[in-house]
């Protein structure tokens, strides 16, 4: 159970790489990367969608396979993304949402600027540890290992109450 007052929450953005994935990289002798994901997310997803929560995914990483990833999980997602709080606020309008009602979700120092954005931060349990003095709750789950579908059914028990 999260310790937070989530009532007002209404869209989560996440981190992509350390958060969906395990931060491994695969590199076949071509150079084409893969990724390593945990199907339990998806499920977990439906369960905010069912409590009209939106979504976003908001990645540093360039490559393709994470618009792949999101448009199989259903889930709005901009990748190559320099400034991770620039693009967060440009899906505050575009959703007509403050910052009050979101909560990021990452692993590394290129979060912080969401972090400190949103109203609600959240860590993966392997999270770099220069971030934990920015978020609000540590998963206990690892990235890439069900850390999201771990937030979900958390913020589902939460609010579905």
């Amino acid at each position: 159970m999260i310790d937070i007052d989530l009532s007002d929450l209404k869209y989560v953005a996440f981190d992509f790489d350390g958060v969906f994935t395990d931060n491994t990289v695969l590199i076949d002798e071509s150079g084409k990367e893969f990724v390593r994901c945990s199907r339990f997310d998806g499920i977990g997803l439906d369960r905010l969608r069912n409590l009209n929560i939106e979504m976003s995914i908001i990645s540093s990483e360039t490559n393709p396979l994470v618009l792949k990833r999101a448009e199989k999980l259903k889930i709005h997602c901009i990748n190559s993304v320099s400034d991770k709080a620039v693009e967060l606020k440009k899906n505050l309008e575009r959703l007509n949402i403050t910052e009050q009602n979101v909560m990021f979700v990452g692993n590394d120092i290129n979060d912080i600027p969401a972090f400190k954005l949103a109203r609600y931060s959240v860590g993966v349990a392997d999270c770099h540890s220069e971030i934990e003095k920015y978020i609000d709750f540590k998963l206990s789950k690892l990235g890439g290992h069900g850390a999201v579908r771990e937030l979900c059914d958390l913020i589902y028990s939460t609010l579905s109450n």
